[in-house]
C-alpha cells in the first residue's frame, strides 16, 4: 500500500483536529486533554502530542493525516511529525490576526526542516470579521504572489470542503514531485 503522510498544523482553534475528525474513515486518534492554561478560554480540550486519521484515496492509495498541536510548548511533536511528512497543511484562523504571527512561525519552522510541498487553508472566512486571503498572505510574509503556495478557504466541518483541500494538496505534491524527476 503507498501511504501519503500529510501535517495538519495551524494554530489554536484552526481547526486541524476537526478536519481530521471530518475525513478519517477510521475513529481518530487524538492526544486531546483538558486544557488547563488560557487556551481553556477558547476551547475546553487541546491536543497535546497529535491527532491521527486515515483517508483511502485508491485501492493501494492512502493519506494518513497528522495532526500538530497548536501551542508553542509542544513544538517537539512538530519536529518529529514533519520529518517523515510528504506533505503539510497550514490552517489559519482568518479571523484572529493575533494567530497570523504563530502562523507565521509554523511555516518558517516547517520550511526550514523540510522542503515538502504544501498549501495554506484559511478557516473561519464565514465570520464578519474574517480577513481577506492577500491580506493573510501579506500578514504571513508571503508578499512574493510568483512564489507564495496555494491559498484556499477550508471549512473543517465540511467533508466537501476538506476533500478539495486535501486534493489540491494531493495535486501540489504530485505536481512537485513530476517536476523533481524531469
Amino acid at each position: 500500500m503507498e501511504i501519503l503522510r500529510i501535517v495538519v498544523t495551524g494554530g489554536i482553534g484552526a481547526g486541524k483536529t476537526t478536519l481530521i475528525r471530518t475525513i478519517s474513515e477510521i475513529e481518530v486518534v487524538d492526544t486531546d486533554k483538558k486544557a488547563t492554561d488560557e487556551v481553556g478560554q477558547m476551547k475546553e480540550k487541546t491536543t497535546v502530542a497529535m491527532d491521527f486519521g486515515r483517508l483511502t484515496i485508491g485501492p493501494n492509495q492512502s493519506l494518513h493525516l497528522y495532526g500538530t498541536p497548536g501551542q508553542s510548548r509542544f513544538d517537539y511533536m512538530w519536529e518529529i511529525l514533519i520529518s517523515r511528512a510528504h506533505a503539510y497543511i497550514l490552517l489559519v484562523a482568518a479571523h484572529r490576526p493575533q494567530h497570523f504571527r504563530h502562523g507565521r512561525r509554523l511555516l518558517n519552522f516547517m520550511n526550514q526542516r523540510m522542503q515538502i510541498p504544501y498549501l495554506i487553508g484559511l478557516t473561519h472566512t464565514d465570520c464578519p470579521d474574517a480577513w481577506e486571503i492577500e491580506d493573510v498572505a501579506i500578514a504571513l510574509g508571503l508578499d512574493d504572489e510568483q512564489n507564495r503556495p496555494q491559498m484556499i478557504a477550508i471549512n473543517p466541518t465540511e467533508s466537501t470542503s476538506v476533500k478539495q483541500g486535501l486534493i489540491a494538496l494531493v495535486e501540489e505534491f504530485s505536481n512537485y514531485y513530476q517536476h523533481c524527476i524531469r
